[in-house]
């Protein structure tokens, strides 16, 4: 697998990262042998590994393709790995810091409203770029985000429902169900999160629409 970068600062980033997941990944191994929860740490271990894997998608998917992500969609898809895998889950910050998860659902939509104005580009690379009008884009990105938000509730319901994960907070740490509103309320703050997070990106798109290349910045581009 070739790891092309655009310039020195990204492979500074990446490789930074990869010594970074090294490191939790590490803490962890350490932790199964000597803390009193041998198996919970060996998981967390294995999704570290796992975590690190995952920082080579993009080239992964370039070799698969021959398309190459932009360099703007690669550094905020490891930003999110980071925050995501290594600090949520390798250092556990999920659960030292109950917003945590929120973070995660403000900052994940703006990366697939970014992949959404990848794909629009993408489909209608046969059409002139002057000849499409702008809030195509807006809305396409914006919806994409948040169909994936919905996707990942849907996702969250099937696992709490197979074996009770509570990923959807309907139940105390203890086991007791919440009761009606309170039932619902992790879900739909997530989805209300998800929907702030996609609108961050899109207000921002929505005052640089008029720039001509803009929306060309997050297209696909051939590997050379």
């Amino acid at each position: 697998m070739k790891l092309t970068f655009d310039d020195k600062y990204e492979k500074i980033i990446f490789y930074t990262l990869i010594i970074f997941g090294v490191f939790v990944f590490g803490v962890n191994f350490i932790r199964s042998f000597t803390s009193h929860d041998f198996n919970q740490y060996m998981l967390l271990t294995l999704e570290m590994f796992l975590g690190i894997g995952t920082l080579f998608v993009p080239f992964l998917f370039t070799m698969l393709t021959q398309l190459v992500f932009p360099k703007t969609i690669r550094l905020y898809y490891w930003f999110f790995i980071l925050i995501s895998v290594f600090l949520g889950i390798g250092l556990r910050l999920i659960v030292y810091i109950s917003f945590w998860d929120k973070i995660l659902h403000l900052f994940s939509p703006i990366l697939l409203v970014a992949l959404g104005y990848s794909l629009t580009n993408f489909f209608l690379k046969d059409v002139s770029l002057k000849k499409i009008n702008p809030w195509l884009f807006l809305f396409i990105g914006f919806s994409f985000a948040g169909i994936c938000g919905v996707f990942w509730e849907f996702w969250e319901f099937i696992w709490d429902g197979l074996i009770d994960l509570n990923l959807q907070r309907y139940m105390t740490e203890s086991g007791i169900p919440y009761v009606g509103r309170a039932a619902l309320m992790d879900t739909m703050e997530d989805l209300l999160t998800n929907t702030a997070g996609s609108l961050i990106l899109t207000t921002y798109s929505f005052t640089q629409r008029h720039k001509p290349n803009y929306f060309k910045s997050y297209a696909f581009y051939k590997r050379k």
